[in-house]
């Protein structure tokens, strides 16, 4: 993030100063929050909070665990946070680092807005407004339209174990206090909170839009450099352990391995997940246990989290049907020893519009099953969905028309989409729902190795909920499980070809999933019945169109 000021810009430097200010200095706000300032420091036990800061726990962490949460404590600078809390204004301004700690035992740098950046360097920030403005300035620089926007946060495990650590100290060292009576520490916000607190309200003025539940979000991301070692460490250890060989001979060992695995394991996770609050302090002491030396339990910190700013939308979806008029066009790019097959992919025709209309990262093609490279889609089309990943801009009702014409303005004209719309996660829903149940029509060029009879109209029409039986295809066979595939053959009907005895068109329903072209010449018998078994002849298939996919989904604009 941009707030490193030796290496930005000095045009940007002063932009973010500006803005800034502008977040800090509303007459209206500084003078409220400066009352509700000095109305909360007045019940601070002063006593506790130099002891805290003596042992290098900063100020806002401090606010955190006696329950203050004034906007204040936020947008102010540590030097005057100081002031308002000790009185010491003439010497902190001189000697300000004595008192406040470089980086807080407790949260890290956390809530001091300190962490390590790009290229490890360390990024000090002196309010959360300041650390507001960078995060800002890469939303900003990223070109997302919002409306909205989520604020997320994911901390180590360690700042939870802090937390408890520091709220347990304070109990046991203070609890004969006045004071202590007279307030809750477990009713302390966390330093997860606490930062969310502090950033919304900048954020929401900086951005211009209200933070809650949005499609938008900004993502901080706090990870410890120890941490990371220690999990790479560990998952070195299980690999060894699982590379071992072990035989019959070696049963102890192989038990004795399973526990270190296993104790190796939940080191990993204790490290990654969230601990469970706990009354016991470092050192296995109940809180009830008596401690005379009231020991400070936290670490001292050489170095700040490091932090990944990311901001992101979640997937938006388009639906609609597609028609493809091509047999030389697949449904996904088709890549076999590096060379194309087909002239165009469906996927890539229609991705190639939506996704740089909406500006998004990538996209993701869905389609309600899929018809061969040389079969034609017709009729009403076939449901698809397609995912843009990250998209800036999610288009108006207007600008997804706009698409769906330039689609089906191509000259190639090799595909075509009807009732393009931007639909929500339901658009799953719809395509699992019909998926399962949906039927297909087709039309079949077919020929067979005698002249078509009369009787042969008769005996095809007549067949009704034909069940038939297909082992998996011998030219899918190489990438296809072999298995055996009950399917329903709804109705047929033969169209007769004008001036051909042994041509005809086939007409029928079936089951999704059923392989047409096996179920006309048989597959050298592994589709039975067939059209070949049961006309009682040689036959073959010349051309396949699907006329109809019968889903509810996407039928209409």
């Amino acid at each position: 993030m941009a707030n490193e000021t030796e290496d930005a810009p000095t045009n940007s430097a002063s932009e973010s100063h500006a803005t800034s200010a502008d977040v800090e200095r509303n007459p209206t706000d500084e003078d409220k929050n400066e009352k509700l300032l000095n109305d909360a420091v007045q019940f601070l036990p002063t006593d506790a909070v130099k002891d805290l800061l003596s042992k290098e726990v900063c100020l806002r962490c401090i606010f955190r665990l006696f329950g203050m949460q004034v906007p204040i404590c936020s947008s102010l600078s540590v030097k005057s946070l100081l002031c308002h809390v000790l009185g010491e204004q003439a010497d902190l301004h001189q000697n300000i680092s004595s008192v406040e700690p470089n980086i807080c035992r407790s949260c890290l740098g956390i809530l001091q807005f300190t962490y390590c950046g790009d290229k490890e360097r360390v990024v000090e920030n002196e309010s959360a407004c300041d650390f507001a403005v960078a995060i800002a300035e890469l939303v900003k620089k990223e070109g997302h339209q919002i409306d909205s926007f989520s604020l997320e946060v994911s901390m180590p495990p360690t700042i939870l174990e802090n937390e408890n650590k520091l709220s347990l100290y304070v109990k046991r060292k203070y609890r004969s206090e006045a004071w202590f009576k007279d307030r809750s520490i477990s009713e302390c916000s966390s330093t997860k909170d606490a930062l969310k607190f502090a950033l919304t309200n900048p954020l929401e003025t900086l951005l211009d839009v209200k933070c809650g539940i949005s499609t938008f979000h900004i993502r901080l991301t706090y990870s410890r450099v120890e941490a990371s070692i220690r999990i790479q460490n560990f998952v070195e250890k299980i690999e060894g352990c699982k590379r071992r060989k072990v035989d019959a001979k070696n049963c102890l060992d192989t038990v004795k391995d399973k526990s270190a695995i296993t104790g190796v394991e939940n080191s990993v996770v204790s490290t990654t997940e969230v601990i469970p609050v706990d009354e016991k302090s470092s050192n296995g002491l109940q809180d009830n246990e008596p401690s005379e030396t009231h020991e400070f339990p936290l670490k001292k910190v050489n170095e700040p989290c490091r932090l990944e700013c990311l901001c992101f939308r979640t997937p938006i979806y388009f639906g609609g049907r597609y028609l493809k008029y091509s047999r030389n066009v697949s449904q996904t790019r088709w890549i076999i020893d590096e060379e194309r097959m087909g002239e165009a992919s469906i996927e890539e025709i229609i991705g190639g519009n939506i996704l740089p209309m909406c500006r998004g990262d990538s996209y993701k093609f869905h389609a309600a099953g899929r018809e061969d490279i040389d079969v034609r889609m017709l009729g009403s089309g076939r449901p698809f969905l397609f995912e843009i990943q990250n998209a800036r801009e999610v288009p108006s009702e207007l600008l997804v028309k706009e698409i769906e014409s330039k689609i089906n303005s191509l000259e190639n004209k090799l595909v075509r989409v009807k009732n393009l719309k931007i639909v929500g996660s339901q658009g799953w829903t719809l395509m699992r729902e019909g998926e399962a149940e949906k039927q297909k029509q087709y039309a079949a060029l077919v020929w067979i190795s005698r002249p078509l009879q009369d009787e042969d109209f008769q005996t095809i029409s007549s067949l009704k909920e034909t069940q038939i039986l297909q082992k998996t295809p011998i030219r899918v066979l190489h990438r296809r499980s072999p298995l055996e595939r009950e399917k329903i053959i709804n109705w047929m009907k033969i169209e007769k070809i004008a001036g051909s005895s042994q041509y005809f068109l086939l007409h029928m329903c079936t089951q999704a999933g059923t392989y047409i072209k096996e179920f006309v010449h048989g597959d050298l018998g592994r589709t039975n019945p067939s059209i070949g078994s049961i006309l009682g002849c040689r036959a073959e298939i010349l051309q396949l169109d699907v006329t109809d996919v019968k889903m509810n989904c996407f039928l209409t604009e």
